[in-house]
């Protein structure tokens, strides 16, 4: 079966998506650890208030005040960045609809994970419109995060990436997307019950996916690399 990732770039490709989460995640620790007036907690509070910079605030009927704001957002953007780059060097558009599907889902993602570390919730972003390239950075990345895994599940066997892990990001992929759905109607309703539990039952699950993948793909670089010789 012909292969659809890059023989030549897959290590840093692979890499790189590895990485991204693990920023992030890192940034969301330290962010939250320095929040200390009201108590952070990450079941109920919004997750993009973790990239609140300047004084207190209620934004979205929360209070936000996030000493170290800045670093979630770098977090944010580094992630991005990350996700575009690895995905671009780890997939060959030249072969065929799956890689340019998973590249494109991957650089929406990455452009929507960057737009919330830019434009924050705050506010100030509501009063002058801008909290419109935020809204669509989190739902864009909810929404095309989860489809990238589940493409990425059910194309494991052309990436490279073994059956149990192409049925694991597969089925991080359907939860994730079920979990927007609860996340959004949470929101539309109103009721923003442990909002921030909802919007991470969303979002970790495509960051565990691009674990999976990343460190999937960087196990079997040398496989990989032999059998694209053979093509």
């Amino acid at each position: 079966m012909k292969t659809i990732i890059r023989a030549d770039t897959v290590r840093t490709g692979a890499l790189l998506i590895f990485l991204g989460p693990l920023i992030s995640w890192g940034a969301e620790f330290i962010t939250a650890a320095a929040w200390q007036d009201p108590h952070y907690s990450p079941l109920y509070n919004w997750v993009s208030h973790l990239g609140l910079t300047g004084p207190s605030q209620v934004a979205f009927q929360q209070v936000g005040n996030s000493p170290l704001g800045a670093v979630m957002d770098a977090g944010w953007v580094l992630y991005g960045v990350l996700l575009i780059v690895g995905a671009f060097l780890t997939f060959d558009l030249r072969r065929g609809i799956r890689p340019v599907v998973i590249v494109a889902l991957a650089t929406i993602s990455g452009v929507g994970v960057s737009l919330v570390g830019i434009f924050q919730g705050s506010n100030a972003n509501v009063d002058n419109g801008l909290i419109a390239f935020h809204t669509f950075g989190a739902q864009g990345v909810m929404i095309a995060g989860n489809i990238m895994a589940i493409v990425v599940g059910v194309t494991g066997s052309r990436i490279g990436l073994a059956r149990g892990r192409s049925i694991a990001s597969t089925a991080l992929g359907m939860a994730g997307l079920a979990g927007f759905a609860v996340f959004m109607l949470d929101v539309f309703t109103g009721w923003m019950w442990n909002i921030g539990m909802f919007e991470r039952s969303a979002i970790y699950p495509i960051m565990i996916g691009h674990v999976l993948l990343g460190t999937g793909l960087y196990s079997r670089v040398e496989q990989w690399a032999g059998a694209h010789r053979t093509v």
